[in-house]
């Protein structure tokens, strides 16, 4: 394994309070986090300690009420609605718990959705879907809709919906959380497969075999970042 190259994307004292029931909720206590090029980190800790909190506005989700949110230098977290939208659009791959699919379509016109929001030529969506439904071992299940495929393969179809914009960065909230522990080992497989053919990971998880996949577990509570460990390069 080759070590992280440069800097991709940094969070710099990033703070993030909500209003509840008119009480302060300080989700996020000025926290600050580099991941580089080429990294796969697992995001742990208890329920409600901030990850996915951490995790959208790594994204450009959600915005930060103080700190910065460097993409390649850029902050991310000052971006207008129509920029932030553009940016999630073609710099960042979303995967979800839950895997959001649309059901009227098929898994190759769930994959090319993005492609199409970005004015990807039809012929070049057709076949980017279909490349990328084979990468995630699903070359025989383009036509099939989200009713006709297991758990483990809606997800590999979110896994490759993810991809649809040659996103260098990937950001994965929970995504074996849904699945039996088989199904999610092969979800793991399929993350480290992505990392090691380049792409950067960011996934928050509960999943210990999935935290133990990754490069680098950050550990986190109420807030802050208490451990950074890497396990690998």
């Amino acid at each position: 394994m080759t070590p992280p190259g440069t800097l991709m994307l940094e969070a710099v004292e990033i703070h993030r309070d909500y209003a509840m029931a008119g009480d302060a909720v300080h989700a996020l206590r000025g926290l600050s986090l580099a991941v580089h090029e080429g990294d796969y980190v697992a995001i742990v800790g208890p329920s409600g300690c901030g990850k996915s909190t951490l995790l959208s506005l790594l994204g450009a989700l959600d915005r930060p009420t103080r700190g910065a949110v460097r993409h390649r230098g850029r902050d991310v977290a000052r971006l207008d609605d129509r920029a932030a939208t553009d940016f999630r659009l073609r710099s960042v791959g979303f995967v979800f718990q839950r895997f959001h699919l649309l059901p009227m379509l098929t898994a190759a016109e769930n994959v090319a959705l993005p492609m199409a929001e970005a004015g990807v030529p039809p012929r070049e969506r057709r076949a980017r879907a279909a490349e990328l439904l084979a990468y995630v071992g699903l070359g025989a299940r383009t036509a099939h809709r989200p009713t006709q495929l297991s758990g483990g393969e809606q997800q590999r179809v979110a896994i490759a919906r993810a991809l649809a914009n040659r996103p260098a960065l990937v950001l994965a909230d929970e995504p074996t959380g849904e699945l039996d522990a088989r199904t999610g080992t092969e979800i793991i497989q399929l993350f480290d497969r992505l990392n090691r053919d380049g792409t950067t990971l960011v996934v928050v998880t509960h999943d210990e075999e999935l935290a133990r996949a990754a490069r680098r577990v950050v550990h986190m509570k109420d807030g802050a970042i208490v451990r950074d460990e890497r396990l690998r390069d």
